[in-house]
C-alpha cells in the first residue's frame, strides 16, 4: 500500500512538472525593447509568448501608467485568465476589428495597410482619407456619435477586439462601459508628446498591435529622414521672415507658445516666430494690443485659426485688417485643405507626417529652397 501511494505521488509530480512550462509566462527570458528615438509616452517589449505595451502618459496629468499584454495566436487562454491581474487588460492578436476615436489614429492604419480592420469611428465626416472614406461609403465603418458620448449600443454590436481612445483626463463614461463589457480600451497619448517626431513615432504603437513592427519602423524612418533633411536644408538661410500666428476670438488672441510642437516646427524651418521665447502649456492668450505692437509688420501670417477666407477673417474682427500681412495678402492656412466630407486633412495627417508640415513651412517662408515642392496642407488665404 505504501508503495502504491509513493507511485501515485511520483506520477502526480511528473505530470504537473511536465505541463508547467507551457503555462509559464516566459519573462525569465529578457524581453527585447522596441527602439523609440523620440516618443516618451509608451514602450513596447517583446517576449517569446507575448508583448507588453505600456502607455506611460495617456493624458497630461495621468498619475499612473497602463500595461497591456498583447498575446500571440498560440497563447494559453486558461493561464492568461490568471495573468490578467498583472495587466490592465489582455489583447489577442492579430486584430481583425478595431475602433479608433481620433482622426490622428487614421493615418497609422492606412500606412500599415490595415485600414480594412476599422469598423467604427465617432464623427466619420471628419475623416479625410480617401481609402477610409470608400470604406465608410460602403457601410463597412459605422458612425459612433461623439468621442465624449459614444454610441455604446452600436459599438458593442460591432464587438471589436480593441478600442483605441483618447482623453484629457481619462473620465469617459462610454469608454468605461465598453471596458466593463469585456472589450479592451487603450488610451493613446500621441497628442501630448513634446516634439513633432515624437508624435509621429506613435505609428510604432499601432505596429505592435498588428504585428507590423518592422513596417512601422521603416515608415517612421522615412518620415524622420525627410524631416531631418528638410531641417538641415533650412539651416543656412540668410533671411528669416517674421511670423505671426493665430487670430482673435472674442477679446482674446490665441497663438502657440514657444515650447509647443507648432513653435518647434517653425524653429526647424528657421524662421523668426515672434513668440518663440515664451513657455507654458496650451496656447498663449493675449490681448489685441500686445499682439499688434509686436506683429504689425510681420512678414507672414500662418494658421489664422479656423478662418477660411480674408473676408471671414475681416468679419471675425476688424482689427485683423490692420496687420501688414493681411494688407499684403501674405496669410496661409491649412483649414481649406479638406476631404470629401469637409474634414481638415491637417488635423488627421499632420501629426503623423511632420516632414510634410515642415516642408510646407519652408516652401512658404523660404521658397527658393524647395522650388519643385507643392504645398500639401497649407494654402494662401483668399
Amino acid at each position: 500500500m505504501k508503495f502504491n501511494y509513493c507511485l501515485l505521488f511520483i506520477v502526480f509530480v511528473f505530470f504537473n512538472c511536465k505541463s508547467e512550462p507551457s503555462k509559464k509566462l516566459k519573462e525569465n527570458i529578457t524581453g527585447i525593447s522596441i527602439k523609440l528615438k523620440y516618443a516618451k509616452g509608451f514602450s513596447i517589449k517583446k517576449y517569446e509568448t507575448h508583448k507588453i505595451l505600456e502607455v506611460k502618459k495617456p493624458w497630461p496629468e495621468a498619475n499612473r501608467s497602463y500595461r497591456f499584454a498583447l498575446l500571440e495566436n498560440n497563447y494559453d487562454a486558461d493561464y492568461w485568465i490568471y495573468e490578467r491581474e498583472r495587466f490592465d487588460n489582455t489583447i489577442a492578436l492579430p486584430i481583425q476589428k478595431i475602433v479608433v476615436t481620433s482622426t490622428t489614429h487614421i493615418p497609422a492604419l492606412e500606412l500599415l495597410g490595415v485600414e480594412q480592420t476599422l469598423v467604427g469611428f465617432p464623427g466619420t465626416d471628419y475623416i479625410s482619407s480617401e481609402k477610409i472614406r470608400q470604406q465608410i461609403n460602403k457601410g463597412n465603418i459605422r458612425e459612433l456619435g461623439k468621442n465624449e458620448s459614444l454610441n455604446t449600443e452600436v459599438l458593442l454590436e460591432l464587438n471589436p477586439e480593441l478600442v483605441v481612445g483618447f482623453g484629457i483626463d481619462g473620465n469617459n463614461r462610454s469608454l468605461e462601459t465598453i471596458k466593463k463589457s469585456g472589450i479592451p480600451v487603450i488610451f493613446n497619448g500621441d497628442w501630448i508628446e513634446e516634439s513633432p517626431l515624437a508624435k509621429a513615432e506613435w505609428i510604432k504603437f499601432f505596429g505592435a498591435l498588428y504585428n507590423k513592427e518592422k513596417e512601422a519602423d521603416s515608415i517612421f524612418n522615412r518620415i524622420e529622414k525627410g524631416y531631418l533633411e528638410a531641417k538641415k536644408l533650412a539651416e543656412n538661410v540668410k533671411h528669416k521672415p517674421t511670423i505671426l500666428s493665430g487670430a482673435m476670438h472674442a477679446d482674446i488672441w490665441y497663438l502657440p507658445n514657444g515650447t509647443s510642437t507648432e513653435a518647434q516646427l517653425l524653429k526647424d524651418a528657421n524662421v523668426n516666430y515672434l513668440w518663440s521665447d515664451t513657455k507654458g502649456s496650451g496656447s498663449l492668450k493675449l490681448n489685441f494690443e500686445s499682439v499688434f505692437v509686436k506683429a504689425k509688420d510681420a512678414d507672414i501670417w500662418l494658421s489664422p485659426s479656423n478662418y477660411s477666407s480674408l473676408e471671414a477673417l475681416k468679419n471675425g474682427n476688424q482689427n485683423h485688417t490692420m496687420f501688414n500681412a493681411f494688407q499684403n495678402k501674405n496669410i496661409y492656412t491649412f483649414t481649406n485643405t479638406t476631404g470629401d466630407s469637409g474634414g481638415v486633412l491637417y488635423y488627421e495627417l499632420g501629426m503623423t507626417r511632420p516632414d510634410l508640415v515642415l516642408k510646407d513651412l519652408m516652401k512658404i517662408c523660404h521658397p527658393e529652397l524647395l522650388e519643385n515642392y507643392k504645398l500639401y496642407f497649407y494654402k494662401p488665404l483668399k
